[in-house]
């Protein structure tokens, strides 16, 4: 067991839970949304985010051959053509069910910035709060009586705050599992066992006709959202709803393949919630802002992806669920091609990469490519909001849809000027 961990690995926040919550009629159903036929053949989204800017030409897009390249090696993968890093054994055999993007760019060099956009799809612009692409989908996949949320974040970074509904409303709001916190003692109620089948569901079910009657009066929108959280929040403390987030459910040898991390342990969290299909779950690795000692650091940080996400492949894939869920490993920008004098790499959004893997279109597929010294895009260059847009064409969200914002104008899921990267759609 890791050190500050709980019990279960992870700790749920009251507070993001109780702002994720959304109205139903019934307090429990199925965790399962599988109810809701969908035409869409991706079902859900596991988002790796990589926060800090990884270096993608460690990664994905290595240039051996040139100075730049650095000390790291290539090693064939399981599709011919496509090499990545050394530090990649186990994902290298499952790269016939992937797909790397050489060819990202952007103009933003800020964390802040690049941050924002690379989640949301937008640069920030003054006053408006755009959302976060799980947000995004979580609204798009809304299930009224569901009892867990449609956006859960594990374990991401806690400076900078993010993952934000933004101006969408609180039912797209993410669920936080952190791995800070002590217990999940405050969804547990005492003697749970005797007391929740038929007092417990009796009280929920009365306060449920209390808030339903006082919201018909004419309450605003603040009071039919707090309505929303206190419904929510006691549906998720049902012991079926707690056991999700349970590792301890898991065989050892299971916990052990994934690492005993907290990424790799997220990745398994990350799987047992797909199994009960939430739409969006993203898991957290960071500490990719490597201006020193670039080399020693990547090669750490890329034997957890390594594990985690081929783990998670491998879970995915035995259940029958890869081609029906889309996993996207992304960061906010890439790193100079050129090595600073602390063996570093400072930031670089004019080129870099991202990896998708599973849904029906990612089949060993290397999208663009960049020079041979690494610092340009030399062919089919790709921007944020094109990857956005692809993400909801496999989702079968429509990315030109608009949602009311907060400055009372309407806002597309992605920039009106994206484009599908046509070799990840069907």
């Amino acid at each position: 067991m890791l050190q500050g961990m709980s019990r279960r690995l992870f700790g749920m926040s009251l507070a993001a839970a109780s702002s994720s919550l959304m109205l139903g009629g019934g307090w429990l159903r199925s965790l399962s949304a599988a109810e809701k036929a969908s035409d869409a053949k991706v079902k859900r989204v596991i988002l790796l985010w990589l926060h800090g800017g990884p270096a993608t030409i460690d990664l994905w897009d290595l240039k051996p051959k040139h100075d730049n390249g650095g000390p790291f090696q290539e090693i064939a993968t399981k599709t011919p053509g496509m090499r990545i890093s050394e530090h990649f054994p186990q994902l290298a055999n499952w790269s016939d069910h992937c797909a790397i993007v050489r060819s990202m760019t952007s103009r933003e060099g800020d964390h802040g910035r690049a941050v924002h956009l690379a989640r949301t799809g937008y640069i920030p612009q003054a006053g408006i709060d755009f959302p976060d692409l799980g947000a995004l989908v979580a609204k798009e996949q809304f299930q009224a009586e569901a009892s867990l949320p449609g956006f859960i974040s594990i374990a991401p970074p806690q400076r900078p705050a993010i993952a934000s509904r933004g101006f969408l409303d609180t039912a797209a709001s993410p669920l936080v599992v952190g791995e800070m916190a002590k217990s999940i003692d405050d969804l547990v109620v005492r003697d749970l066992e005797q007391r929740w089948p038929e007092q417990q569901t009796r009280r929920i079910d009365l306060l449920g006709q209390m808030n339903q009657q006082f919201l018909a009066q004419g309450s605003d929108r603040k009071a039919a959202e707090f309505a929303s959280a206190t419904q929510r929040a006691l549906r998720m403390m049902h012991p079926e709803v707690i056991a999700a987030f349970d590792l301890e459910q898991e065989e050892d040898a299971v916990r052990d393949r994934f690492g005993r991390t907290i990424f790799g342990q997220g990745c398994l969290l990350a799987r047992r919630l797909a199994e009960r299909d939430v739409p969006f779950v993203e898991v957290s690795l960071g500490e990719w802002d490597t201006h020193y000692d670039n080399f020693g650091r990547v090669a750490g940080l890329s034997s957890q992806l390594d594990r985690g996400f081929a783990s998670l492949m491998q879970d995915l894939s035995q259940r029958g669920m890869l081609a029906e869920t889309l996993i996207v490993c992304l960061g906010e920008f890439g790193r100079t091609p050129k090595i600073n004098a602390n063996a570093g790499r400072d930031h670089w959004p004019k080129a870099w990469g991202v990896m998708l893997a599973g849904g029906p279109n990612c089949r060993g597929q290397v999208i663009g490519n960049t020079s041979d010294d690494g610092t340009v895009v030399e062919s089919q260059p790709y921007q944020v909001p094109d990857l956005i847009a692809t993400i909801c064409r496999n989702m079968g969200i429509d990315p030109m849809k608009q949602n009311d914002s907060n400055v009372n104008r309407p806002i597309r899921i992605a920039d009106p000027t994206a484009c599908v990267i046509e070799d990840l759609v069907g």
